[in-house]
């Protein structure tokens, strides 16, 4: 029996859709810092749940150089002290000889705190000002957990999206529907000024002037089935890493439901945006590939539950599961699994692998190893 469940099932990637689903989004302090909320509390996504500041940046003076002494005489020319506050440009120590009249000053780099003089080197560390962070919830729920001074937890129940790439950071907005189908691709024209500040669905192939249109109206995020990997890499400015995204200062950020080319907008995906068209969205682009997969996501609170959730994804492959195939030559096609054979079989390539069976939504049967496809569960 064991052999048989072996033969019938497997774990693969998870590409999770679904209508209704809780979720936790840790947001943790790059410092300790303070938290402003509690466990129980709503938050809303844009709302400022804990705060910190980072220290300033270090500037350095040689004040035994700047004197002309060595640096054991150094103390005792100071005008100001470890812990005092300076002033750009401001004397930090003043040399006098010869009854005053020859004399030399050591002036501060920057503005700040003067942190340190060293006797051995004559060196002067200035701490400019510290920096401010605010750390917002990014989506809107529950506080569920606290780690006083460094993290909580949120918890929503929301509709989920989750994409293929995406670049940029965390985005807030109104879900705005550009095209009307899946496969639909919109024209720069489709962008007016009252999408800036929305998130933007624009169906299956997003084209670079949709992008710089998008950028000039202020849209927060654009949301597409697919573009050309040379118009991500115009827009990164660079070729794409392998690291993860979702750091880049793009002015927008974009997520990418199916990946690239000129690939439609899966169905499923599109419908459940349009039914949520209009709604506050939060979205994030940040996106790793490799060990500890980070998918891109688009989360939509509920404002009620229905009570038919969306398990955790399981990862679990079975006869009657839904695919989506990542390599050529099927890549971006959708399926649904008919048969997963127990026995390795030799593939163009002539490596021998585990494969499954699939019947594409185009109505064509294929056989594909299982390591090409990724599992999308609702």
């Amino acid at each position: 029996m064991a052999e048989a469940r072996a033969a019938g099932t497997a774990y693969t990637p998870t590409l999770l859709i679904a209508a209704e689903t809780t979720i936790q989004r840790e947001r943790r302090l790059p410092l300790s810092g303070e938290l402003h909320v509690a466990v129980g509390d709503s938050v809303a996504a844009e709302q400022v749940v804990a705060a910190t500041a980072l220290p300033g940046r270090v500037s350095a003076v040689n004040l035994a150089r700047e004197l002309n002494l060595p640096p054991g005489e150094v103390e005792r020319w100071l005008l100001k002290r470890p812990g005092d506050t300076v002033e750009y440009n401001e004397p930090l120590a003043e040399y006098k000889a010869f009854f005053g009249f020859f004399r030399s000053q050591a002036l501060s780099p920057a503005s700040g705190t003067l942190e340190a003089i060293s006797v051995v080197t004559g060196q002067a560390l200035i701490r400019g000002e510290s920096i401010p962070v605010e750390l917002k919830a990014y989506v809107s729920g529950t506080v569920a957990e606290v780690q006083e001074g460094e993290a909580l937890t949120i918890e929503c129940t929301c509709a989920l999206v989750q994409g293929i790439l995406g670049v940029g950071g965390e985005a807030y907005g109104q879900l705005a529907m550009l095209a009307h189908r899946p496969e639909e691709t919109i024209l720069p024209t489709a962008l007016t000024p009252e999408h800036g500040g929305k998130i933007v669905v624009a169906g299956a192939h997003l084209d670079w002037a949709v992008l710089e249109r998008a950028r000039e109206v202020g849209v927060s995020a654009v949301v597409a089935g697919a573009m050309r990997a040379s118009d991500l890499d115009r827009l990164l400015g660079a070729p794409l890493g392998v690291a993860i995204t979702g750091h880049e200062d793009l002015g927008l950020t974009v997520v990418l439901t199916e990946g690239f080319g000129e690939i439609p907008m899966a169905g499923e995906t599109f419908d459940l945006l349009n039914a949520h068209a209009g709604q506050e969205a939060s979205l994030n682009g940040a996106t790793q590939i490799r060990a500890g997969v980070l998918r891109p996501e688009v989360i939509v609170p509920l404002r009620e539950k229905t009570g038919r959730e969306t398990p955790p994804p399981s990862g679990r492959l079975e006869v009657g599961s839904r695919v989506r195939v990542v390599r050529e030559p099927y890549f971006g096609e959708l399926g649904t699994v008919t048969a997963l054979p127990p026995q390795p079989q030799v593939i163009p390539t002539e490596a021998t692998v585990r494969v499954l069976q699939a019947k594409l939504d185009n109505g064509e049967e294929v056989t594909v190893p299982r390591a090409n496809v990724e599992l999308i569960e609702r």
